[in-house]
């Protein structure tokens, strides 16, 4: 099976090839500026892909996906065909580039790929890197096509706690257990009922990468998660849940991605929450 990681020195024997397009996805929780961070340092040749402005407008749930004709016009304005061989990183290891990984896919791009390590590895490697205004892209044209991967609405994540699949939540144990208050205001503590935590951090190694397939195993086992069911995943706002689907699916596990996350479910009224571990 291949993976859905590249090295960094892959990347960097690749980095001129003419159909590879690498984007900077970088978001953050806590407000930086990740624009002006792509500005000051960046990967040679890479676009800023903006988590928010390419997210559906019409509602008040933070970057809900778009639909496909606006993302089509967004990644095509960045310079990106659906066939091109696409690169994905951020400025923290792994974050915010799994769910714009995601989405490309879901979009219908053919071959997508996540930055091992991140800038942070490529830049400790004493790599390349620009800054400044990025130069202006030239347009392309991206095709929607078939779904790669699969979103998770309301309905879906009420029948999975009926026991259609599995619900693995991949905030932190503290926010999952309700000890610690949502960052976003107005939300309540707690997760679904029979949701299962999986902290996107259990995942990762300390230095932000994916951990090797036989441990990622272990960690999937250890919350309680069996590969021969159903799984959603979510987290706050449907970011660091792409992390888990990530790492599902380099162990070879579909899975879905429940785009409202807990930005939605705790923010309702009629949804259940349960408080404790």
């Amino acid at each position: 099976m291949a993976s859905f990681l590249i090295s960094t020195e892959a990347l960097a024997r690749e980095l001129n090839a003419p159909n590879l397009r690498i984007v900077d996805a970088s978001w953050h929780l806590d407000g930086r500026d990740a624009r002006a961070e792509f500005d000051q340092a960046r990967i040679p040749g890479s676009v800023f892909f903006d988590l928010d402005a390419v997210s559906d407008h019409t509602t008040d749930l933070p970057h809900m996906l778009p639909d496909a004709a606006a993302f089509a016009e967004a990644a095509g304005a960045l310079g990106i065909a659906a066939d091109d061989r696409i690169v994905v990183y951020d400025t923290q290891g792994l974050f915010s580039a799994a769910r714009v990984w995601w989405t490309f896919r879901l979009m219908g791009a053919e071959d997508v790929r996540v930055l091992d390590g991140g800038l942070p590895k490529w830049r400790a490697e004493g790599r390349p890197l620009a800054s400044g205004p990025a130069e202006p892209t030239k347009p392309s044209t991206f095709t929607p096509g078939p779904r790669r991967g699969t979103v998770a609405d309301m309905p879906s994540v009420l029948a999975a706690l009926t026991g259609d699949a599995q619900i693995l939540d991949a905030r932190p144990a503290p926010r999952f257990s309700g000890a610690t208050a949502e960052p976003r205001p107005g939300l309540r503590s707690g997760h679904m009922p029979g949701a299962l935590n999986v902290p996107f951090k259990s995942v990762l190694d300390a230095d932000g990468r994916l951990l090797p397939a036989d441990t990622l195993r272990d960690r999937f086992r250890e919350a309680g998660v069996t590969f021969d069911q159903p799984i959603i995943t979510s987290c706050g706002s449907g970011v660091t849940a792409a992390i888990v689907t990530l790492a599902l699916a380099e162990l070879g596990q579909d899975s879905a991605l429940y785009d409202g996350a807990w930005a939605e479910w705790g923010s309702r009224a009629d949804t259940a929450v349960v408080p404790g571990p």
